[in-house]
Parts: structure tokens; sequence; C-alpha cells
């Protein structure tokens, strides 16, 4: 704001002293007083912030200006339209008032000045205007800056305590797993071990007095370790995932990171007996899924990114495409090279589509 009523100012001065010099040649020396006196006290006034000072040096100015107009050269008044309003500003609120006050010293002006103080005194007004509202746009911005700032600091302390929670949370359920875990096999493997061992002990002293007995312990022990082994498998098998859950969940994890770290939407749809689908199958999925999707977020401008599995009679389909502008003619990079090697090994054929945006379609065989 301070910097457009200064530059007017100057503007004004510079005006003021080429129209000066050109008709009171004889008054050189005090036009060249009158200026510097006006520009020692402005310059004051935009140094000092105190606004009772401030307003101190408006009138000190306006007093120079009033001076310079009635013994130096009447030029000078155009100086006081700017200095009134300034001063005025701190009083009143509405720009009506500035406006009349600005223009109160034209009655007491000579007819000639008349139109051109008008002048200045209305351009004044706007310039002031102009930068207030200028100036409380800024003020405003810059709250509403600070606002968001605090809200964003505010957001980012919220995600780093519940990525702390996250954090703690899987490490209690992996502490919570490892114990149930623990206590299952002490348990129940535990106990058929122990058991087991008890028996085989007996029947190892009781072989040369009791060689009849010692074969029943015998057998009783091979029996509490026939049963320890199949609470172990059967331990095993609850705590191992399907195939399919492992394989559709990290596909799940893959998506759901994409969509946090970039702007393109990518959705996942699926159907048919994801059972039939072999972990090396699972395994070359994935790895082509994700090179698609990094494919997808270099080249292709997309907003939205489809992956679709379906399972059919004889084969596995995953379809990776996006809506982006595709190319005229397809060059085949290391990516979609490695994807077709890894497919055909095993059996498996890769088709590359760039027509309707730009798609990869990996074809598995089942069986």
């Amino acid at each position: 704001m301070e910097f457009w009523i200064i530059f007017t100012k100057l503007l004004l001065l510079v005006y003021i002293a080429y129209l000066a010099v050109q008709t009171n040649i004889s008054h050189i020396s005090w036009i060249v007083l009158a200026f510097l006196v006006y520009f020692c006290a402005n310059i004051t006034l935009y140094i000092i912030k105190n606004n009772t000072i401030k307003r101190i040096l408006h009138m000190v100015s306006i007093a120079i200006t009033t001076g310079a107009y009635l013994f130096v050269d009447p030029l000078f008044s155009l100086l006081l339209p700017l200095s009134i309003v300034e001063l005025a500003a701190g009083f009143f609120d509405k720009k009506i008032t500035l406006l009349i006050l600005s223009l109160l010293p034209i009655l007491y002006m000579n007819e000639s000045l008349k139109p051109l103080y008008g002048l200045v005194a209305c351009l004044s007004f706007m310039i002031l205007s102009l930068t207030t509202i200028y100036s409380d746009r800024l003020v405003k911005n810059e709250a509403q800056i600070d606002t968001m700032r605090k809200k964003l600091q505010k957001l980012t302390k919220n995600i780093n305590e519940n990525t702390e929670y996250i954090r703690q949370s899987e490490y209690t359920f992996k502490l919570e797993e490892r114990n149930r875990i623990s206590q299952e096999i002490h348990d129940k493997i535990g106990h058929s071990m122990t058991g087991a061992l008890f028996q085989m002990e007996a029947s190892k002293r009781l072989m040369e007095t009791d060689p009849q007995k010692a074969t029943e312990l015998l057998q009783n022990a091979i029996n509490i370790s026939k049963e320890g082994i199949e609470n172990i498998r059967l331990t095993l098998k609850n705590m191992k995932p399907p195939t399919e859950q492992v394989g559709i969940h990290r596909l799940k994890l893959l998506i759901d990171d994409f969509n946090a770290k970039q702007q393109i939407k990518t959705v996942l749809t699926h159907e048919g007996n994801l059972d039939i689908i072999a972990p090396i199958q699972w395994k070359i999925i994935h790895e082509n899924v994700t090179e698609a999707l990094t494919n997808a977020m270099k080249y292709s401008h997309a907003t939205h990114v489809s992956v679709d599995l379906k399972v059919l009679n004889k084969l596995v389909r995953v379809e990776v495409k996006d809506n982006g502008a595709g190319t005229a003619m397809i060059k085949k990079g290391l990516g979609i090279i490695g994807m077709e090697e890894r497919t055909a090994s095993v059996h498996g054929k890769i088709i590359v589509d760039s027509s309707d945006g730009f798609s990869v379609t990996t074809l598995l065989p089942l069986g």
C-alpha cells in the first residue's frame, strides 16, 4: 500500500518541479528547499511505525504543502489531496468523507488551478481506495493461509499419531499371535511329546524284566507321537491362510498403496473361483499389474485405471486399462518385455492394446 502512495507522490513532485521550473525560474532555490523539506517529512512518515507520530507528520506535511503553495508556488497545492486523504483515513471509515475533505481546499484556490486540483484529488482518492482494498485482501489472504497452515499442522500431527497407533496395533497383534501359537504348541504338542517321552523311558527300563509291558508302553508312545504329529499338521494348516486370500489380498494392498500415492483413481474388480490360481501365477499377476500401473503413472496422463481379474474355464485373464491418450505406435520397452518373459515362463501370453487408452492383458492357462 505505502509503495503506491510514495510512487504517486514522487510523480506529483516531478510534475510540479517540471512546471515550476518552466514558469518560475527566479524562485528555483525556494522550490528546491520546499521539495527537500516535504521529502524529508514524508520519508520520516513512512519510516516511523507509531500511529500518533505518523498523524503529526501528516499534519506537518500538509502545513509544508500549504506554506509552499502560499509563498513559493501555487502548484504545490497538488500535493495536498493525498496528504489529506491519508490523514483523514485514520479517523473516518466512509470513503465519500475522505473525498469531500480532499476537495475542500478547492474553494480557496485560483480559478486556473481548480480543474487540475480536482483531478489530482479524485486520482489521489482512487489510488488510496484501491491500495486499501488490496491491503485488506492481502491481510485476509495471509490470515487464511495462516489458518490453513495451522490446520495442516494439526492434520499432519493426527496422521502421525494414527500411523504410530497403527504401527503399535500391528506390533501388539503380532505379539498376541506369537503368544497364541506358543500356548497352542505348549498345550497340545508339548504335552503329547512329553507323554511319549515318559512312555519310551519306562519301556526302556522294562525291556529286560518285562518285555510285554515294555512293548505295550512303546506302542503307547508311538500312538501319542502320531497324535502329536497330527496336531502339528492341523495347527500349521489352521495358521496358513489360503493361497487365493494371500494373492488377492496382496493385489488389494498394491491398489490401495497406488491410490494413496498417486492422483490416478484405480479400481480393482475380480470374479470367478480364485482357489484354482497357483502361487506362481499369483506372483506373475502381482508383478505384471505393478509394472502396468507404473507405466500408466509415467506415460498415460490418465485419470482412471481399472484392474480386472477374471477366472474363466481354462485361463486367468488380468486386464490393466487406463483412460489416457494411448499411442499410435506401441514401442515395447523393458517393462513390457519383462512382462512377456514372466508370462511366457508359465505358457501364458501378453496382449497390449492402445486403440482406446492403453491396456495390458495377461492370459495364464489353468491346469
